[in-house]
């Protein structure tokens, strides 16, 4: 993925519902617009994330498999959320 992220976060060995509640606090730190690269292996983030970014505060602009792992590259939306 030609992606550049401003921010990574490894949420590699988290279970359900941490990968995404990290992305959360992770997002709080980035300006409208950025971007957040996130690394997971609970394979519920693959659905908590699609669920995330459907709420409509943030956009998933990517996301692959890759082994065991889950990719996902979110852009923060405007609202602050």
């Amino acid at each position: 993925m030609g992606l550049q992220p401003n921010d990574e976060l490894d949420a590699r060995g988290l279970s359900c519902p941490l990968p995404l509640l990290k992305a959360k606090q992770a997002l709080s730190r980035l300006a409208s617009g950025q971007t957040l690269y996130v690394r997971a292996t609970d394979p519920g983030s693959w659905r908590d994330f699609e669920a995330f970014a459907a709420q409509g505060a943030h956009e998933l602009l990517a996301r692959e498999t890759h082994g065991d792992e889950y990719h996902y590259w979110i852009r923060k939306g405007g609202s602050g959320a």
